[in-house]
């Protein structure tokens, strides 16, 4: 029996390279699941996307899943892509088997709490606290630079990796301090900062549909000041501030490398629900 990908509707082309396209998935001709992918030129190394991966209940258990994930990658070579991305909701555990057998590489994690009812007790001689224009300042200009790393380690070069960690936090922080639903806080121990935190309301997603959260964008400890508590200190700032503001849930994203920070989340309650995958297509 032969397993092929059958396109739904037209090549979708935008202006800056991106490419998007529906498949169905075909067993000698018969539609038993479908494929969603997408190209997207803002990763640098052109990267391809793999949306959605679905084989009708009474078609799995015969490896078709795993047939459609190689076309799926063979589509993307075909539109110049050198890397493939995919996110899986952390119960699919059918799923998380097909990408570690098809030699995914798990990139990092989207993790959730529960904001407790009762707002957490900072150390003594420890607090949150807004940030001054001056500090603001300071902490974006920093923080640009850093998400700008992430983006090179992806494979997008300097320039270009600036210019998107300039525009996502121009677009998510486009009042800056005063910006509605973000939460700018610095972490003051004896009346000096020591870190800081950005927190703000996010909208509904696809699997909490109605649920109003809070995501954590930033924590960041000075150098000098590691390795004191603070790190957690500053997770407990992002509890309150989700609580003040009436948001139950507290998400974020850890990437796999970053082992001691991963801990910490885990320490205080944090739990996998997406797992993010990568993979070479060479």
């Amino acid at each position: 029996m032969t397993t092929t990908l059958r396109p739904t509707g037209p090549l979708q082309r935008g202006a800056d390279g991106a490419m998007s396209r529906g498949y169905d998935v075909c067993v000698n001709g018969r539609p038993v699941g479908s494929v969603a992918l997408a190209r997207d030129p803002d990763a640098g190394r052109a990267t391809g996307v793999l949306r959605s991966l679905n084989i009708d209940e009474d078609a799995r258990g015969r490896g078709r899943g795993t047939v459609a994930a190689l076309a799926a990658e063979e589509v993307l070579r075909g539109w110049g892509c050198t890397r493939a991305v995919a996110v899986v909701p952390a119960g699919a555990a059918a799923a998380l088997r097909l990408a570690a057998a098809l030699w995914y590489a798990e990139t990092g994690r989207t993790l959730r709490k529960e904001v407790p009812p009762e707002p957490p007790a900072l150390p003594r001689g420890v607090s949150g606290r807004p940030l001054t224009d001056a500090e603001f300042a300071s902490w974006r200009a920093d923080a640009v630079r850093r998400y700008a790393r992430t983006w090179g380690e992806r494979g997008l070069p300097e320039g270009p990796a600036l210019a998107r960690s300039e525009a996502d936090h121009r677009a998510k922080l486009p009042d800056g301090l005063a910006t509605r639903g973000a939460w700018l806080r610095a972490l003051a121990v004896a009346g000096a900062a020591v870190g800081h935190l950005w927190v703000a309301e996010r909208a509904p997603g696809p699997g909490h549909p109605g649920e109003r959260s809070a995501y954590v964008y930033d924590v960041h400890v000075a150098e000098g000041h590691r390795g004191r508590g603070h790190g957690r200190a500053l997770m407990l700032v992002a509890e309150q501030v989700a609580g003040e503001a009436g948001l139950p849930v507290l998400e974020l994203h850890v990437a796999s490398s970053n082992v001691p920070a991963a801990g910490l989340y885990a320490s205080l309650g944090y739990r996998p629900v997406l797992h993010h995958f990568a993979k070479p297509l060479v």
